[in-house]
């Protein structure tokens, strides 16, 4: 056997040399598209209604990256089934960075919904997580409620005559007050809507008994005179309304409730430009002015990595959903 029949053909030779070289230039091509992205516009995409918390945040944050990354970010409100709407639409849209999602507690109670096409933890891509704030348990300004106690009481009474109106199934409205009926062992009526401002008409004209609303939404009408706050659902007490009893204080230490906030992109979006975005919302969070704008909202802002953010997600997934399925909730 001579050398010439083990040797490859220069045909295959140069198809050996090409693919391998194919192989380089693509590797090498996601850090290339990183360092040019974005070059069009960026679809920020609300799941709820104008008017609520997810598109104050969002559009608060979206001006500032569009000023920072020298392209417009479009803000699109595509809103229903309790923000899966809008979920499903990123998680079937190009992993190319220029479609993104604001979420918040509903990414993490899916359970409610059997039937979705797409799984949070299988679909998306973690990008920031932007920050918290304490639910706010409020009553119209007329309410005879003075006290959380005043509302369990008048549960244990007459369930039918005690309801809570939610911004949809699987909120953090929603589950906040499945979890006191669950450690207060009371039942009553769930009232959702499609998004917090419509919820917020009904419950400022008294047509629902009480809501656990966030600090952007709830903060405004209180100081206004047309709602009550009467509890908050983080351990120590709200520094914008120092006055507010906490859910320990009134005998509940195990009720914590809080909304967060945090970006997520498609699955397979490339990591450079995951941990791009991921450093421009922190510099966005970071501005003065954003800070400013955060503390007046009562949202409290920390910065977290992609994979931290998604640990986080992980955690809420598995605590909500677990509560969700021993109570066998699903969405009305």
């Amino acid at each position: 056997m001579n050398d010439d029949s083990i040797r490859p053909s220069r045909g295959r030779r140069a198809l050996v040399c090409s693919l391998v070289l194919g192989g380089g230039l693509w590797a090498g091509a996601q850090p290339a598209l990183a360092q040019g992205y974005p070059d069009k516009p960026i679809h920020m995409v609300i799941p709820f209604p104008a008017g609520g918390a997810l598109d104050i945040l969002g559009r608060l944050i979206g001006e500032h990256l569009a000023q920072q990354l020298k392209q417009p970010v479009l803000v699109e409100n595509r809103a229903g089934a309790g923000g899966n709407v809008g979920a499903e639409y990123v998680a079937r849209a190009a992993p190319d960075g220029y479609t993104i999602l604001l979420g918040s507690n509903p990414l993490a109670t899916t359970a409610l919904y059997p039937g979705l096409s797409f799984d949070v933890l299988r679909d998306f891509a973690p990008v920031a997580y932007i920050g918290y704030a304490p639910l706010i348990l409020v009553v119209p300004e007329n309410s005879p409620a003075k006290s959380l106690k005043d509302i369990l009481d008048a549960a244990r009474a007459d369930p039918s005559k005690v309801s809570f109106a939610s911004a949809g199934a699987g909120s953090s409205g929603h589950m906040a007050a499945e979890l006191l009926k669950s450690v207060a062992n009371v039942n009553m009526l769930h009232v959702p809507y499609r998004g917090g401002a419509p919820a917020l008409v009904d419950l400022i004209a008294g047509r629902v008994s009480f809501m656990l609303l966030d600090p952007p939404q709830s903060l405004p009408h209180i100081k206004a005179g047309r709602l009550r706050a009467i509890m908050v659902g983080s351990p120590t007490r709200f520094a914008l309304l120092p006055e507010v009893q906490t859910a320990t204080e009134a005998g509940y230490p195990n009720l914590q409730a809080v909304v967060w906030w945090g970006f997520v992109a498609p699955a397979k979006t490339p990591k450079e430009v995951v941990l791009r975005l991921n450093a421009e919302i922190q510099k966005a969070l970071a501005d003065p002015a954003v800070r400013a704008r955060l503390a007046e909202l009562g949202v409290s802002s920390e910065p977290k990595t992609p994979a931290q953010f998604g640990d986080y997600v992980k955690t809420e997934t598995l605590k909500w959903n677990d509560l969700i399925k021993k109570a066998k909730l699903r969405a009305e």
